[in-house]
């Protein structure tokens, strides 16, 4: 076996080994270099097909970044585009979908007006200001939709409570928290439409 290969993986071991009160334990902080981490998916623009089509099929032309009106859409990864939603928020105007349309060659098929905007509704952590007993009620103030309300509770602040059904996903609250306790997550199928009160806007 390769001489230099045992010397570096030796020193490896000992560098994840550290004396403590005459024992040895292994830095679990170093150790995790190890491991390899899931790549969390990126947020992609409203009526973006399913993940591996969409890095497939997106030419990376950037023209949906450059006319989304409220400077949700960046470049991301790669150069795809992608929604961050601590600097903007989606107004579901489709302009992103329909320059896609337009500029594509041939015809888009990173979007498609079969599927709905996305499947994002909110979610609050436990950083949530009010659960840790500070009175804040930003993000309801944000909320255009009033998916969030504030329910009293005996003894405590009120608490947030976010309704599903109401929440249209666009974002908007996400900037506004102080504590960053807000983020979107993926709970409804992207591939069946509803009766979202924006998807009338997109002609693609």
């Amino acid at each position: 076996m390769n001489q230099s290969y045992l010397f570096s993986t030796t020193c490896i071991v000992a560098s994840l080994r550290i004396p403590r009160k005459g024992k040895t334990f292994v830095d679990t902080g170093r150790r995790s270099f190890f491991r390899r981490q899931r790549p969390v998916a990126p947020y992609r623009p409203p009526w973006a097909v399913e993940e591996s089509l969409f890095t497939r099929y997106c030419t990376r032309c950037g023209a949906c970044v450059e006319i989304c009106p409220t400077k949700l859409l960046t470049r991301g990864t790669g150069g795809f585009p992608e929604a961050n939603f601590h600097q903007g928020y989606c107004t579901f105007c489709a302009h992103c979908a329909n320059a896609c349309a337009e500029n594509a060659r041939p015809p888009a098929l990173a979007f498609s007006p079969a599927l709905r905007p996305w499947p994002l509704r909110a979610s609050i952590s436990t950083n949530c200001l009010p659960l840790q007993g500070v009175m804040c009620r930003a993000c309801e103030e944000h909320c255009e939709e009033e998916a969030i309300r504030f329910i009293p509770r005996r003894g405590i602040h009120t608490q947030p409570d976010i309704k599903d059904s109401v929440c249209t996903g666009c974002g908007k609250c996400v900037a506004s928290c102080p504590a960053r306790a807000i983020s979107l997550q993926a709970i409804l199928p992207l591939s069946a439409p509803d009766a979202h009160p924006h998807t009338e806007k997109t002609h693609i």
